[in-house]
């Protein structure tokens, strides 16, 4: 029991007490029930999609190796056993046609030279022979026969001139027995296997040289096995290098290889790309978008609009009055940059693709 004497001052205290009470509790209540709201002044300041309609042609990306055009390169190999005198060339000089790459003597190359000049001579001795029996069975002092036999061999002798000439000749043989080794195409030593004071023998298996045009270069398509259904040959491609960010090379699938690789479990595709001034180099990585045919024609928006969420998919949808809606969709497939909704949006639907994620955890509480 409060003492009389103090009953005057506790009524005030009380009531004073019970205000700030009051004042305390209302503030708070209006705050838990105040719910985010996405502002114009937010909305201006994000990235907005609009959904479209796609037209069944979608870009893919994959990486690629550059390499030698196959189709024009040569591999050089020793026609004779010998030793290396001098080599003219080193990996990556540019070469022509016709160049000396190295010199080699050779015993093999010096008996090919007495084979075409004891050739020679035997062809020069039939066309004489041939020259007197015609004029005998002009004179009708030989017979038809004897004609025909001398013809006969004076072809005979013609063709081992010219099988003896080709082989001296292929790379350059000559009498002093020197083998020269000669470029057969312009481009430029790419690999080399042949050094000074060298021995070959007749069993060397190994190219000595090397030689590609590369005017023309391959890109080599690492495809896995989800995308090859998506490409065909002829399909156009942009081809992209580190060493060159801004250029942009262009070119079509010229075949597809339809083999896996075991190890890599890639299948290969080949795209011949123009060279003009060597700029892209056999090794190089690549990036290759194509344009390929994806036989879907779906609404598509772009992949980083997409929201994953407890096992599912969704967007932010702008209306017409600005008011932002979560979105349930359902993506069909992914490629890319693009995601295909089988479900839940159209073509012309508006969608948020900046900062949708805190967004989306924000509008959902």
């Amino acid at each position: 029991m409060i003492p009389l004497r103090y009953k005057h001052c506790f009524t005030p205290i009380l009531a004073l007490t019970l205000a700030i009470i009051q004042g305390c509790s209302g503030p708070q209540t209006a705050k838990q029930e105040e719910k985010f709201a996405i502002t114009d002044s937010l909305i201006n300041r994000l990235q907005i999609d609009t959904v479209q309609q796609a037209n069944s042609k979608t870009d893919l990306i994959f990486s690629a190796k550059i390499t030698e055009d196959q189709e024009r390169k040569s591999e050089i190999f020793p026609m004779v056993s010998g030793h290396l005198r001098q080599v003219n060339v080193k990996i990556g000089d540019q070469v022509s046609s016709g160049q000396t790459l190295a010199t080699m003597t050779s015993s093999e190359m010096a008996g090919f030279d007495k084979e075409a000049i004891a050739s020679k001579a035997e062809k020069q001795n039939s066309e004489r022979n041939l020259k007197q029996a015609q004029a005998l069975f002009d004179s009708g002092l030989s017979s038809a026969k004897e004609l025909e036999e001398a013809k006969n061999d004076f072809q005979i002798k013609t063709a081992e001139l010219k099988r003896a000439n080709s082989v001296l000749k292929l790379n350059g043989g000559s009498s002093t027995g020197l083998y020269a080794i000669k470029s057969p195409i312009n481009g430029f030593i790419v690999e080399k296997n042949a050094n000074n004071n060298m021995q070959i023998r007749s069993d060397y298996e190994k190219s000595l040289f090397t030689v590609a045009d590369l005017s023309t270069v391959w890109a080599m398509i690492n495809v896995y096995e989800s995308d090859i259904a998506n490409l065909k040959e002829g399909d156009e491609v942009k081809v992209s290098v580190l060493a060159y960010p801004e250029q942009i090379f262009t070119g079509k699938i010229d075949k597809l290889y339809h083999i896996i690789d075991q190890d890599s479990k890639v299948m290969n595709a080949k795209v011949i790309i123009k060279n003009p001034g060597f700029t892209l180099k056999p090794g190089m990585l690549a990036t290759v978008k194509v344009s390929a045919s994806m036989g879907i024609n779906l609404p598509a928006v772009n992949s980083r609009a997409i929201i994953f969420d407890d096992n599912k998919n969704y967007v932010l949808v702008l209306d017409a009055n600005k008011k932002v809606r979560i979105q349930e969709v359902e993506v069909l497939r992914k490629a890319t940059n693009k995601a295909y909704i089988k479900a839940g949006l159209n073509a012309g639907d508006l969608v948020i693709s900046s900062k949708q994620v805190f967004l989306f955890e924000s509008l959902k509480k």
